[in-house]
């Protein structure tokens, strides 16, 4: 297990977390802070429907705009295990119907990979650049992050710690992979959360969460929750945390935050050949651990 502990905005671990890995779908909470910053611009508004849909950016961020997934293709999955060359987005979308709505926006919640790729789309029309470039911009370097980049290709996964992963292509993930240090996914969630980039209003709509029911098996949740981008909910202890967690062939990352009164942690782990309940409940234990050694 490869892990980067912040301790009340300190680093609290050896150098050795700053190997390279996929973030899979911690790539989401940086997906939504930087749609978030159009909404703190005034460029977009939470629940305003968006152009052409009957659903809102929330919904969207909260995976409650009525999309399905295309993980739910079962043609999906064996084409990424013959390593055959990603679908062209239009060909995946028609694949699954993936603009019919299955049920009313904001009526129920179903985790959507689509619902992230159309607001990866919406940043592009909103900002007028490129993904890659307005993820930076309005994202990554205000929070003070370096080398941290989408992967495009097989080879921009084959020099990160997910060695397994050397002939996944990065395009079947539809809104983007993000690769970089352990280390940087831990800082951007812990600065993001300590108000670095949004208004405590603003962060306080990224953390209002749907709830999703009672403890997952074999995970360490309590009470879980999904917010903008974030998930979050109880732990044993009677802690909270936000972040999120991501999984990819052979590798899984936990990025989250705790706070306890003025004192806070944050911890990222990576692992290869283990379960999301493993590395969360390692990454719990950290944040547990460093809140009572900072008392």
């Amino acid at each position: 297990m490869l892990s980067s502990l912040i301790s009340n905005g300190k680093p609290a671990t050896p150098d050795r977390s700053d190997l390279i890995a996929p973030w899979w779908s911690f790539t989401k909470t940086v997906l939504a802070a930087t749609a978030l910053s159009l909404v703190r611009d005034g460029l977009l508004e939470l629940d305003a429907p968006i152009a052409g849909h009957a659903f809102t950016l929330r919904q969207l961020l909260r995976h409650e705009a009525g999309l399905a997934d295309y993980g739910e293709l079962v043609e999906y999955h064996a084409a990424v295990a013959n390593n055959e060359s990603p679908w062209p987005a239009t060909e995946m979308m028609q694949r699954l119907d993936g603009l019919r709505l299955r049920y009313a926006p904001g009526t129920h919640w179903r985790y959507s990979n689509v619902g992230y790729l159309l607001v990866g789309r919406l940043i592009e029309r909103m900002t007028d650049l490129e993904l890659d470039d307005a993820v930076t911009q309005r994202a990554l370097a205000p929070l003070g992050l370096s080398n941290v980049r989408f992967a495009k290709t097989p080879a921009d996964l084959q020099a990160t710690a997910s060695g397994s992963t050397s002939n996944y292509d990065p395009a079947w993930v539809y809104h983007g992979l993000l690769v970089g240090p352990i280390s940087q996914a831990a800082l951007f969630l812990d600065r993001l959360l300590c108000e670095y980039l949004f208004s405590a209003d603003l962060l306080k709509e990224m953390q209002a969460t749907r709830a999703l029911g009672g403890p997952i098996p074999g995970r360490p949740w309590i009470e879980p929750g999904y917010g903008l981008g974030v998930m979050q909910g109880s732990i044993e202890g009677g802690f909270s945390l936000s972040g999120h967690t991501g999984c990819g062939p052979g590798s899984v990352i936990a990025v989250y935050r705790v706070r306890d009164g003025a004192t806070s942690a944050c911890c990222a782990a990576f692992a290869t050949g283990t379960s999301e309940g493993a590395v969360e409940t390692f990454v719990a234990g950290q944040l547990i651990q460093a809140l009572g050694q900072a008392c």
